[in-house]
């Protein structure tokens, strides 16, 4: 059974930072894209920043030069540094992994955490 178990959300005035960290747990054999996703309320679930097995990051245009996604292989974690933050990012962030556990690739995420940016 995989998991994925994310924290670090909160609350945080604007101009402000938090870090969020995914770990994955279980029978894991290798661990492909991860990916970091939010959702506000009334809104779509949105791609926020994504990172490859080889550590090549990729970028909502509305986060560039604020967030930095990262990961440690060996930890099987994911991270989310957020800097800058506004308003607009307040969400609910979930982790996504692609994760290759014995039977092949599928697609696995967090239970989500909770960020809120007060103005």
């Amino acid at each position: 059974q995989v998991q994925l178990v994310e924290s670090g959300g909160g609350l945080v005035q604007a101009g402000g930072s938090l870090r969020l960290s995914c770990a994955a747990s279980g029978s894991i054999f290798s661990i492909n894209s991860m990916r970091w996703y939010r959702q506000a309320p009334g809104k779509q679930r949105e791609l926020v920043a994504a990172i490859t097995s080889g550590g090549r990051p990729n970028y909502a245009d509305s986060v560039k030069g604020r967030f930095t996604i990262s990961r440690e292989n060996a930890k099987n974690t994911v991270y989310l540094q957020m800097n800058s933050l506004k308003p607009e990012d307040t969400a609910v962030y979930y982790c996504y992994a692609e994760i290759h556990s014995g039977y092949g690739p599928y697609d696995y995420w967090g239970q989500g955490t909770q960020v809120t940016v007060s103005s």
